[in-house]
């Protein structure tokens, strides 16, 4: 025969088996590494800084799927149950089974009920090919012989313990329930390592057709396991099908972080908490709101930070076993800041040189004229200290003073102020807020806070506080002065400073040195505690998310035994030193003369400071009239006689010299004066006629 005539006879029978073998392709194969990292769980886990598992959350409702099981964490006896039923010569073939095959094809020939022949690895190739071609065909011919030929080819790529891993992992059970993870946790309430012979048994009869009927399973089941008594494995079967187990507890420890970090493109979120810090803050305020409920307290939130790093350690944002809004991250929603907001006010005026830490403030009754009306701020306790230092004003949250202190500052400085400390809420103009955003009238979250206290505890440098793992590390920026920061805190440290308010023994008081400051915002609907040491910055917020006003609690009483408690927690054996004086600061002996404030040490910025401080006498002071207040509205009652309302008009540090008048009209010498409808103007003048003080107000007619 010619060579041509070879050639044409080889081309002639090659050509269909080329044609077959592009017909039967398998594809590409995907790696063992591939098929392990693009595995997603259903479920995704909010982890701490060591790893530690802190929150678990479903975000995919598709199916359920647990976490990535390796072979060595699968129980043996679900292995072998699993190759005995489905490939017993598993680790004998190269990914086809020829004996099953020619079984299979003469059990069919004979008419007997058909044999699967699909081996574990070809099974694995179905699976892997229908993930990533979710179209194609399954039962076809040519589907068959690609399926044969990809497990060839996986065999030869991959061992054979990556092909059993994998099969278990991707495994569909019941339902919705895929892979070895989800089976165990949800059919039988286990880990994979922890499954019995029995429950290995009852799984393996799943299989071939996962959702059949009980009845089918059943005598699957027992056919399996023949010649062996059937009862331990149907047990486990009848709880499988019934679910009656519960599946492994999962720590739930931080629900708010987890449901704003966690989503279905990522398997794992590492974050910089730390589990043993988180675990103590939660069970802590959960103790703290049992021991308040009968005080109408129902939330709290608890925040805990790094001072170096602006790592986050705790996050709780609510206890939901109170909580009528337990899905409310108490961290992260405002609230009225109530005194909280002093220090900073303090600390503006310390930078600006218009206050030092003895300076002298009037803790006495002031009227403000405001846009809106009248302004009269009143202390906590609706008590007049008088003359009092900026030290005392701030340990012991004098109203008064602080009102002051803003006069001195302006109201849009300070707003200004609050805003590059992070309090990003506060964008309104200052006239917006008035005098009383020195007394915490804005709303701001707990995470604002503790970075504006974190900011006072570095020396007056701030940086974005930082929750994940991968976060960058931002470099500090200098908000305001560490010579102001450090006298702050200095006052905030000062026990003896809070002893008027808060008296020897309060839960502001810690064995080692920290600095601190409560809040309570209008009708007791908030309060908080805020604080820091050499190395954390912890804040409390205690109240109710719905609004309604707590009995009774203030932030000494609510927030600070559970800021104490976990202070403690954290320095238990730890120490904690004062920050180190900056150059800029001095610190001197001073006295007072004219108060009953002892003498003391004290700090001022270098050129500030003074040795004496002298309370100026009454008698020194520049007249004013105090009574009625400059821009008052006066309102008469229709119920009394008209003859009988008077007005007393009430001035201080006049001299005999000095009178009064009435639009224009001298006052009588009782100062008693009729009041009449209409706008008014009271002049206080010397005996030259000239005005020393002028007060303008308002009288409404009855029913006006």
């Amino acid at each position: 025969m010619m060579p041509w005539r070879w050639a044409f006879l080889l081309a002639a029978i090659s050509a269909p088996l080329v044609a077959l073998a592009i017909w039967s392709a398998p594809g590409n194969i995907p790696t063992y590494e591939r098929v392990r990292t693009d595995w997603q769980p259903s479920r995704s886990a909010l982890l701490d800084r060591q790893g530690q598992v802190l929150q678990v959350r479903r975000t995919d409702f598709s199916m359920r799927r647990g976490q990535w099981a390796e072979l060595s964490a699968i129980s043996p006896a679900l292995a072998s149950a699993i190759i005995a039923a489905e490939d017993k010569r598993f680790y004998r073939h190269n990914g086809i089974d020829w004996r099953g095959v020619l079984g299979a094809a003469w059990n069919n020939a004979r008419g007997k009920p058909l044999r699967g022949a699909s081996t574990i690895t070809m099974q694995l190739a179905t699976l892997l090919r229908a993930r990533d071609h979710p179209a194609l065909p399954r039962r076809s011919l040519r589907a068959k012989l690609q399926q044969a030929r990809y497990a060839q080819k996986l065999e030869r790529r991959w061992d054979k313990a990556q092909i059993l891993e994998s099969y278990l992992n991707l495994l569909g059970f019941r339902g919705e329930v895929e892979g070895i993870t989800a089976a165990a946790n949800v059919l039988l309430g286990k880990e994979p390592d922890g499954l019995t012979e029995d429950e290995s048994l009852a799984l393996a009869a799943l299989l071939p057709a996962p959702n059949a009927s009980p009845k089918r399973l059943t005598r699957r089941l027992c056919a399996l396991v023949n010649p062996r008594p059937c009862t331990g494995p149907m047990a486990a079967l009848n709880r499988m099908l019934a679910r009656v187990e519960t599946p492994p507890t999962m720590p739930e420890l931080a629900p708010h972080l987890a449901a704003r970090l966690l989503s279905a493109k990522d398997t794992d979120v590492r974050t910089t908490l730390d589990a043993h810090i988180q675990r103590f803050a939660k069970e802590a305020l959960e103790r703290q709101l049992a021991a308040l409920a009968h005080r109408n307290v129902r939330d709290g939130a608890v925040l805990v930070v790094e001072n170096a790093t602006g790592n986050v350690l705790a996050w709780v944002g609510s206890n939901p076993a109170t909580s009528r809004a337990p899905h409310v991250d108490g961290v992260r929603a405002h609230r009225q800041a109530g005194s909280t907001l002093k220090p900073h006010l303090y600390a503006l005026a310390l930078q600006r040189r218009y206050l030092t830490a003895a300076s002298l403030l009037n803790d006495a009754p002031i009227h403000l004229k405001t846009a809106s009306g009248l302004y009269v701020p009143q202390n906590y306790d609706h008590g007049y200290k008088g003359l009092v230092s900026a030290r005392i004003a701030l340990g012991n949250s004098l109203n008064i003073p602080a009102v002051r202190t803003l006069l001195l500052t302006g109201v849009e400085p300070f707003r200004e102020r609050l805003y590059d400390l992070g309090y990003k809420g506060i964008t309104r103009d200052g006239d917006y807020y008035g005098f009383s955003l020195a007394l915490g009238s804005a709303e701001v979250s707990l995470l604002e806070q503790v970075n504006a206290y974190r900011t006072l505890a570095n020396g007056g440098k701030t940086s974005p506080l930082r929750v994940l793992a991968d976060d960058p590390m931002s470099k500090p920026r200098q908000i305001l002065p560490k010579e102001a920061a450090y006298i702050v805190s200095s006052m905030l440290s000062d026990r003896s400073a809070r002893l008027l308010t808060f008296g020897l023994s309060n839960n502001l008081n810690t064995p080692f040195w920290s600095a601190v400051k409560t809040g309570t915002s209008k009708a007791m609907r908030d309060n908080w505690c805020i604080g820091y040491s050499a190395d954390y910055t912890v804040g409390v917020w205690v109240g109710n998310f719905e609004g309604d006003p707590m009995h009774s609690v203030t932030g000494v009483s609510g927030a600070a035994p559970l800021w104490h408690a976990i202070m403690a927690m954290l320095h238990r054996d730890r120490p904690s030193a004062p920050p180190a004086r900056p150059e800029g600061v001095v610190e001197i002996n001073i006295r007072f003369v004219g108060t009953p404030e002892p003498p003391r040490r004290e700090v001022f910025l270098r050129g500030t400071e003074i040795r004496t401080i002298q309370a100026v006498a009454q008698s020194t002071r520049t007249p004013h009239i105090i009574r009625p207040a400059a821009g008052a509205i006066i309102a008469l009652d229709p119920d009394i006689p008209p003859e009988r309302q008077r007005l007393a008009i009430a001035v201080q540090g006049a001299t005999a010299a000095m009178s009064l008048s009435m639009d224009g009209k001298p006052l009588p010498k009782d100062r008693l004066w009729f009041p009449l409808p209409g706008p008014h103007q009271l002049l206080l003048v010397d005996q030259d006629g000239k005005t020393i003080d002028r007060v303008d107000f308002m009288v409404r007619a009855p029913g006006g």
